[in-house]
């Protein structure tokens, strides 16, 4: 299965710290969702967990597919995606004008969510992601959180080419 993983530029795991070796390396690992196992992004995960730099993965053997992830027992890093480098803060600066226009545009404006918009940019994309999601789901209820997470996975594969 290919799947995706973000990771820092030394090709470290954020929650892990985990060393990945080499593109084309494989990892093994026992699967236990959240404490051990290779997590990896499918394209409708990315906004979640969207961070440093983009790997695409090959993942193989035992597949636990969770809603905002999947886990596998073996795995290796296939490419770079270098066009993230390139988007990374465009993402991030489009989920911050959205959270804005959708705070804006409630009835009354939603103050308190807009405060924590601009302070919370150099946290980077994940974070604003979830913000302008928190807001429309503030607006229009867990469906509209649904919706603008749809919204910003099809941003990022329209522009990843995936």
């Amino acid at each position: 299965m290919i799947a995706y993983k973000f990771l820092r530029p030394d090709r470290t795991s954020l929650f892990t710290d985990f060393a990945w070796p080499a593109p084309g390396t494989w990892v093994e690992a026992s699967i236990e969702p959240c404490r051990s196992g290779i997590h990896a992004c499918r394209v409708s995960d990315l906004p979640y967990w969207a961070g440093h730099q983009l790997y695409e993965v090959e993942l193989d053997g035992e597949l636990v597919e969770q809603s905002t992830k999947v886990v596998a027992s073996r795995a290796r890093l296939v490419r770079r995606l270098e066009a993230w480098e390139d988007l990374h803060d465009v993402y991030t600066r489009m989920c911050a004008d959205r959270g804005h226009e959708l705070a804006r545009s409630a009835a009354p404006p939603l103050h308190d969510w807009e405060a924590v918009i601009e302070p919370s940019i150099p946290e980077g994309p994940a974070l604003l992601g979830f913000v302008a999601a928190r807001i429309a789901e503030a607006i229009a209820g867990p469906p509209a959180y649904r919706t603008e997470r749809a919204r910003q996975t099809d941003w990022l594969a329209e522009r990843l080419g995936l």
